[in-house]
């Protein structure tokens, strides 16, 4: 018999302006990536990959501009108040999307797991991760 997914909690999050808010339903102890890309390096972006059904824009919408660039995959959406990326849909899961760890507000997470992704070499990198 395998071992129980482990119980999910809704945690709620958003820029630093409060324009924008989210909830998104994960585990209490996250697992996020650490990424090493041109972006995620500048931006210091923990990813939690979450599928689109997890997740839920609250409010913000009309306060969200969005950035591309490369293969045009990953739509990086950000406030255009205060410039936080505090969610996105990432390259690696289009069907999804990877909210900012540190956007979360407190007293939900239990414990957090940083993994480091090589970014900067990413189509290496994805083939070896089991995503």
């Amino acid at each position: 018999m395998g071992a129980a997914a482990p119980a999910t909690v809704l945690h709620a999050g958003g820029c630093h302006c409060g324009r924008v808010r989210f909830e998104v339903t994960a585990p209490a102890e996250i697992s996020v990536e650490e990424c090493n890309c041109s972006i995620c390096a500048k931006a210091g972006f923990l990813h939690l990959i979450v599928q689109k059904a997890d997740f839920r824009l609250l409010r913000g919408e009309e306060s969200l501009a969005t950035y591309t660039f490369n293969t045009g995959t990953a739509k990086h959406v950000f406030c255009k108040v205060c410039g936080i990326k505090s969610f996105y849909v990432p390259r690696s899961h289009p069907e999804g999307f990877s909210v900012n760890a540190r956007c979360l507000d407190p007293g939900t997470v239990s414990r957090m797991h940083v993994r480091p992704f090589d970014g900067r070499n990413w189509e290496a990198s994805a083939r070896r991760r089991k995503w």
